[in-house]
């Protein structure tokens, strides 16, 4: 489990084709606080520690990513210098600044639109139909790993769903979400508590 609060952003330095991809992730973390097994949030993808090396402040650790994973997340997130939001696992007893993300990508967005909207960026993101329910006003997303706050909803007549986030200077210069474009591609997971109620909600209409 993670909260969404992004510790450090990576980049990818090495991507070697072995079946699955074993993608390779510098950081500024100590390596000695890095265990193989260990799960790490990679731009709000749950992945496993396979290998890790360097020192403290110049790390790198090397992950495994399975063709369904690379299928069901954002084109860009797998490319040689392509930086990512990094979040090791939550531990218990650990602040939960966020909401609990589980690093599981429900659906890949993209960058509708992107305005000045006082001192921080009102973001839209497009998300597909399958998501729709599970987006509301004032609820919580994860985008590219980053715990947000949803500002506004806009159902659109095809089904699909527009949705608009603020980001504060201080978020931008930390995490990637300063540096989207429009149409760029996000990685997207709704509020595990949604996705319940869905789910418990089909079971009664079924019933």
């Amino acid at each position: 489990m993670f909260t969404g609060i992004v510790t450090a952003v990576g980049k990818i330095t090495a991507i070697e084709r072995r079946g699955d991809l074993r993608v390779t992730v510098n950081c500024p973390f100590d390596p000695g606080t890095i265990a193989i097994g260990a799960s790490i949030a990679c731009a709000g993808i749950c992945l496993t520690v396979v290998d890790k090396g360097g020192r403290a402040g110049d790390a790198w650790f090397a992950v495994d990513v399975s063709a369904e994973t690379v299928a069901r997340t954002a084109n860009e997130t797998w490319q040689q210098g392509a930086k990512l939001n990094l979040e090791p696992s939550l531990r218990l007893g650990d602040e939960l600044g966020g909401h609990l993300v589980t690093g599981h990508v429900d659906a890949v967005g993209r960058v509708a639109d992107w305005q000045p909207d006082g001192g921080s960026t009102r973001i839209t993101i497009a998300a597909p139909p399958d998501l729709a329910p599970f987006v509301a006003a004032k609820g919580s997303i994860t985008i590219d790993g980053v715990s947000l706050t949803v500002n506004t909803v806009d159902d659109r007549p095809d089904g699909a769903v527009h949705f608009a986030v603020n980001v504060i200077p201080h978020t931008a210069d930390v995490t990637t979400l300063g540096s989207l474009r429009q149409n760029g591609e996000v990685n997207l997971e709704v509020d595990t508590i949604a996705r319940y109620l869905n789910r418990m909600q089909a079971l009664k209409t079924v019933t």
